[in-house]
């Protein structure tokens, strides 16, 4: 493996600039800040919305996919508002904000999405059941826990032998391996993306840390990022076993600090990943 020794901080910090974080788009910006006005208005939200034709059309497709289970299915954006809320929907409508800034298509870019998209479900099952954090937030950061891969990928040729190599070493840490190759790391880009889409403080965190599975074991780390770091490993060990690869090498490194943080044996975690992967049966 090839080594980048003795780099300097101004060489990081010049080659940071060279990969293109996606500015906040108008409307995210738009959806947010009527989320956080003092008296927030479906009718207005839906309004923000419905002015993006295959945004309202995407929110009407997630509202009504078996994932959400609803009784009802959404007419209009107004309505899926209404049966979704409007945090949730604000919070879906992040994620498809972001997959259309990302601008790109391909098997290999559909793959991330649809990983990310159960990543965030299954995060948003275990927040609920451990009441670790919240279930928005843990949709949230799902989501966009990885979304520094395609931004490097956009930026080196070479970032998909990166990633191979990450993923078959059993012992170093995954960012270590990518800062080896090229100075950085998807979790210190995507946290900064992060920062510039105005997503909570925690989840930046959360998502710059989220292979640093030390971070679980030190109390000096708010509670609700170690729990995100452990949530989401959780999640994609069931998304691995649910597709009957069992040899994710992520989950052997994180294991133990993994089952320490929730206080939970190993026949728990068993029973935890039998429920999401009925839970992704029901989503097929």
């Amino acid at each position: 493996m090839k080594k980048n020794s003795s780099v300097q901080p101004e060489s990081v910090d010049a080659l940071i600039k060279t990969i293109r974080i996606p500015p906040r788009p108008s409307l995210l910006i738009d959806v947010q800040n009527e989320l956080a006005s003092a008296e927030p208005s479906p009718k207005r939200l839906s309004a923000i919305i419905a002015s993006d034709v295959a945004l309202s059309a995407s929110l009407l497709k997630l509202t009504n996919s078996s994932f959400f289970g609803l009784r009802l299915k959404a007419r209009s954006v107004a309505h899926a508002v209404d049966l979704l809320g409007m945090e949730q929907s604000g919070l879906l409508m992040t994620g498809i904000i972001a997959r259309q800034a990302l601008g790109k298509t391909g098997a290999e870019v559909q793959k991330f999405w649809d990983f990310s998209s159960m990543r965030a479900q299954a995060m948003s099952a275990l927040a609920k059941r451990t009441m670790l954090c919240s279930t928005d937030t843990a949709h949230t950061f799902g989501l966009f826990c990885n979304i520094g891969v395609p931004l490097l990928m956009e930026r080196f040729a070479d970032y998909p032998a990166t990633l191979l190599a990450a993923n078959t070493e059993a012992t170093e840490r995954y960012t270590q391996i990518e800062d080896a190759f090229h100075m950085t790391n998807h979790a210190a880009i995507g946290s900064l993306m992060a920062r510039t889409w105005g997503l909570p403080e925690e989840i930046s965190l959360a998502i710059l840390l989220h292979h640093d599975y030390e971070v679980l074991k030190d109390q000096a780390t708010e509670e609700r990022v170690r729990a995100l770091v452990a949530l989401a490993l959780l999640a994609e060990w069931a998304i691995h076993t649910y597709h009957g690869e069992h040899d994710f090498l992520e989950w052997q490194k994180g294991q133990a600090a993994v089952c320490q943080f929730l206080g939970w044996s190993e026949d728990d975690i068993a029973d935890q990943v039998d429920a999401m992967h009925e839970r992704f049966d029901q989503a097929a």
